[in-house]
């Protein structure tokens, strides 16, 4: 599962290097044990889903600030870009719905989860 979130100054030129970096760090247990594969060594499956929240400021006061958030137009290109060049990779990739309030249940089977920032 991806989670996808821009934020003001994000643009389309980066939107390889964040596929790139996604479909290739290696996440996944090898014969030994060890993170040693990435779902394209896999041929996993991706879910995109497009979620602003993870620009929320919660510094002052209560209530989240979301003034980090890209806007929702610009956003939605960036989103829709990053998913035309993660199917590039021939992997199955799934998305939500920009900008939809969506009920998600999925497994973490983790212990990983992972920021990816381009800074």
């Amino acid at each position: 599962m991806v989670l996808l979130g821009t934020k003001h100054g994000d643009s389309e030129e980066l939107c390889p290097y964040l596929v790139d970096k996604t479909l290739n760090l290696r996440i996944f247990d090898d014969q030994d044990g060890k993170m040693n594969r990435s779902v394209m060594d896999i041929g996993g499956e991706i879910m995109v889903i497009s979620q602003f929240t993870l620009y929320a400021d919660c510094r002052k006061g209560r209530r989240p600030s979301w003034n980090n958030a890209q806007e929702p137009t610009e956003a939605e290109k960036l989103y829709d870009r990053f998913i035309e060049i993660m199917k590039e990779s021939g992997l199955t990739v799934r998305s939500g719905s920009f900008g939809a309030r969506m009920d998600l249940r999925f497994n973490n089977c983790g212990p990983v989860t992972i920021t990816l920032e381009h800074e």
